[in-house]
Formats: structure tokens, C-alpha cells, sequence
């Protein structure tokens, strides 16, 4: 299943008791259509109120489907105005749409003029932002592996370990800008902990040499405060 949502009304995308999450709202509606309890495993956990404009997952059926793209339809009619469900379609038995994904890509969306049309979707900016020294300690990533230092704490993950490909603020308007990052894998609050870090040096508050130290720390302490999730995306997954 290919699908895209809007993080605003949702606690995150994982079932959690008594919240409202994306997961737990596709599986009542998948249960409802196909008359059978069924459970959906997504590639990701996005946070509360991050969009993506691409997820992935995967549920099991004893048979196969008769109509898929029926299915997409009858799910839309249910799963309200800020899901889509895209595409669904078979693949192989065993396949699994978080352990095969290959990368993942976030976007996070600034803006450095005030709009009431950007601003459910992208982050303010403050004026005189440097992109140009975030994008040299961004160069920093790429060198790493360990992100233990923008990592939430207290998580029940096994390893800190990532591999990032690509990490970079591109200007896709003249008050526009993008942070892209691509990964084989994220940590839980990963992505708005380095954004939030990488505005630190923007804002001239810590050097591209301090953001080096930050990563070399491995403690979350040192790194800068979590940005907002409405401005994160989780942009693309690849197989």
C-alpha cells in the first residue's frame, strides 16, 4: 500500500492506546472493507503531527485481492479528507515494508517570509539564516554514523548506527528553502534534532567546528532543541 497523509490530526503514524494515529485509522477501515481484523506494518514511524507525502506498507490477505484499485477507492471513502490511500498492489510473500526498505528520504520546509498559506506546513524562519554555514556543517553527516547525539533518549532501539547519503538545504523559492536527508534509517526524533542543530548555526550561535563536537559528544544534551513537526516530511522510500 502507497499512501500520503497530512500529520496534523494524528498522534504519529503507530497505534497507541486511546490516540488518534494514522495506522490504527487505515486498519479500522481496511478491517471494515475486506469484513477481517488486519493489521498494517508500515515503513516508518513518523511523530506526531509529521506529514509524508510517501509511506509504505504491507498487510497480509489469505487471498489475493479481486480489485485492488476498488480497494483504494472504498478506503478513501473512510479514512477521511487527510489520508490517501495511492496505490495498493502484490508483492512477493515475505516481502516487508520496513526491513526491505533500502532508504528513506525526509524534506523539512522553511520559509523566511511570513505567509498565513505556508505556515501549516513550513517552519518561519528567522531573517539572515545562514544556509550556507548549515550546509557545511551538514557536510558533517555524511562522515558519521553514530547519531546517538539526536537520538531521543530512552527509546528501545538497539543501535544509533545510520548511514547518511545525503544531507542538504536547497532554496526552491526566493524565501523558500528545503533541508533534504536520505538515509538507510532513521532514529526516533532524528531529523528535527539535526535541523534544529543546524539552525544553531545559522542563527551564528555554534560554529560548524561545534556542530563536529556535538556529533562527537553523542549526547543529546548537547545538541539543539527538536524543531517543529508540521514543516517534516517523510518524502520517499525506496526498495
Amino acid at each position: 500500500m502507497r499512501l500520503a497523509y497530512r500529520g496534523a490530526p494524528f498522534h504519529g503514524w503507530q497505534c497507541q492506546p486511546g490516540a488518534v494515529t494514522v495506522q490504527a485509522v487505515i486498519e479500522a477501515a481496511l478491517s471494515t472493507v475486506i469484513r477481517k481484523n488486519t493489521k498494517i506494518v508500515g515503513a516508518g514511524r513518523t511523530d506526531t503531527g509529521v506529514n509524508a507525502r510517501m509511506m509504505v506498507a504491507h498487510f497480509d490477505t489469505d487471498e489475493p485481492l479481486r480489485d485492488p484499485s476498488r480497494l483504494v477507492r472504498q478506503l478513501n471513502a473512510l479514512v477521511g479528507k487527510d489520508i490517501a490511500i495511492e496505490d495498493i498492489y502484490e508483492v512477493e510473500a515475505g516481502k516487508h515494508a520496513r526491513f526491505d526498505a533500502t532508504s528513506r528520504t525526509y524534506h523539512y520546509y522553511a520559509v523566511t517570509c511570513k505567509s498565513p498559506f505556508f505556515y501549516p506546513l513550513s517552519w518561519k524562519a528567522p531573517e539572515g539564516l545562514d544556509f550556507a554555514k548549515m550546509n557545511e556543517a551538514a557536510e558533517l553527516l555524511l562522515q558519521t554514523s553514530d547519531f546517538t547525539s539526536f537520538a531521543k533518549l530512552h527509546t528501545d532501539v538497539k543501535t544509533n548506527i545510520c548511514h547518511v547519503t545525503k544531507a542538504r538545504w536547497e532554496q526552491i523559492a526566493p524565501d523558500a528553502w528545503v533541508f533534504v536527508i536520505t538515509a538507510d534509517r532513521f532514529l526516533r526524533n532524528m531529523v528535527r534534532a539535526v535541523v534544529g542543530t543546524l539552525v544553531e548555526v545559522g542563527r551564528g550561535k555554534m560554529t560548524v567546528e561545534d556542530f563536529g563536537r556535538v556529533i562527537a559528544k553523542r549526547n543529546r544534551c548537547a545538541a539543539g532543541t527538536s524543531m517543529p513537526g508540521h514543516a517534516l516530511y517523510l518524502w520517499e522510500v525506496t526498495y
